[in-house]
């Protein structure tokens, strides 16, 4: 998996991609207690109300920013939203009131809905070789599931050293470091501006996503995969704590389980994509993280819950996630001509988070009007039927090949 950093420019990518993830895991931990220092018991509400404002700035300005951008150099567009996020994370210590908060929360996840997209559709034509990307994808995977290990691993080490507000400074540090990367590689000249007004530009990629019947299964996997994920990302601190009156490391081992599935997976995946095609793959993943739901689901009705079975469940169900998730850039890769691309992923990009901005609250409001069993029920259903329509919507008759 590693030799596609033989690539130059890709390797400078990648570098980017992971000192900027290790500045935004720092900013989880800080946001936490920045917003406790500021609000106290009402933590969670700020917390909430940040988490609600990143996911708004992911589903409509993404689309919004590939149209506004799509003419422009990506290099220096990628560079100044990179800055952008530099200075929202270093204003992060000064501010004094909660809307402050809020407003650079905004700043800082806008600027991120319009570079995480651009950087991810720049991936494929600097490695077009399918095998490569595929690598690509795996590593990629494997960044994020590091970022949520070892951020707050250095986070607690720092925290030791300097105050919650300096580790707003390392994430600033580490935008900065993935804008001097970013401007070190030559990257993709921009393809001409499509002709429309704004907003014919920024629906173009949705209408193009929705009109190919394999991402309208993805989207449907998309959803099918939010639902027992956000039993995992929203539920585990109430699960370990009020529920087996675990401590806080026991929290963190659990969702240390669902990354490690996920690195797994990860790791496989180059191998495994190279036997099998993408749909049974991506489609076996979401299955297993409704199977995985429901099996939990009958054993903490009939037993009750344990840390062990949990930690199971949820290192099956990081597999899952990692499998169905993963492969689905070659998906767009394949979908659409190099300059349609970027249009695609925002498109992938807006709508996937559209479909957790639905899965969150659901998760989190299942499980406290009900029980552990009924909001893993609940969910795995949802999920099951996400896979179901995601089957029906992706025939395996469909042709790989991309869209005119």
């Amino acid at each position: 998996m590693f030799d596609v950093l033989r690539h130059r420019s890709y390797r400078h990518l990648f570098a980017a991609q992971v000192v900027a993830l290790t500045g935004t895991g720092l900013a989880t931990v800080a946001l936490g207690l920045l917003a406790y220092d500021l609000a106290g018991p009402r933590a969670g509400m700020v917390l909430g109300i940040a988490l609600t404002i990143k996911m708004l700035a992911y589903v409509f300005l993404s689309p919004l920013a590939a149209a506004l951008t799509e003419a422009m150099d990506r290099r220096r567009v990628l560079v100044a939203l990179d800055l952008v996020r530099a200075v929202a994370a270093a204003c992060l210590p000064l501010v004094t009131e909660i809307w402050q908060v809020y407003v650079l929360i905004f700043v800082l996840q806008a600027a991120s809905a319009g570079f995480t997209p651009a950087f991810q559709a720049t991936i494929p034509t600097l490695l077009p070789d399918e095998e490569d990307y595929t690598k690509a994808l795996s590593l990629s995977r494997l960044t994020y599931d590091l970022e949520s290990l070892v951020s707050p691993a250095l986070a607690a080490l720092l925290l030791g050293l300097v105050s919650f507000n300096a580790l707003f400074l390392g994430t600033a540090l580490g935008f900065v470091g993935s804008a001097l990367l970013v401007v070190s590689v030559a990257l993709p000249r921009p393809g001409a501006s499509r002709t429309g007004g704004l907003a014919t530009r920024s629906l173009r990629g949705l209408r193009l996503y929705l009109s190919i019947p394999r991402l309208r299964g993805l989207l449907a996997l998309n959803l099918g995969v939010a639902m027992p994920g956000a039993m995992v990302l929203v539920n585990t601190v109430v699960l370990v704590k009020s529920e087996l009156a675990g401590s806080d490391r026991m929290v963190a081992l659990a969702l240390g389980a669902f990354g490690g599935g996920s690195m797994l997976a990860a790791l496989a995946l180059p191998r495994l994509l190279d036997r099998f095609s993408d749909r049974p793959v991506m489609l076996a993943g979401g299955v297993a993280m409704a199977v995985t739901g429901l099996g939990l689901a009958l054993w903490v009705a009939l037993l009750g819950l344990t840390s062990g079975p949990l930690l199971l469940a949820w290192f099956l169900n990081g597999i899952g996630f990692a499998s169905a998730l993963t492969p689905s850039g070659r998906l767009l890769r394949r979908s659409a001509g190099p300059e349609d691309l970027p249009a695609l992923f925002a498109a992938q990009f807006s709508l996937s988070h559209a479909c957790w901005l639905l899965a969150y609250p659901l998760a989190g409001w299942l499980a406290t009007v009900t029980t552990p069993q009924i909001a893993l029920t609940v969910l795995a259903l949802i999920g099951a039927a996400g896979c179901l329509a995601a089957a029906r919507l992706w025939s395996p008759a469909v042709p790989p090949e991309p869209q005119a």
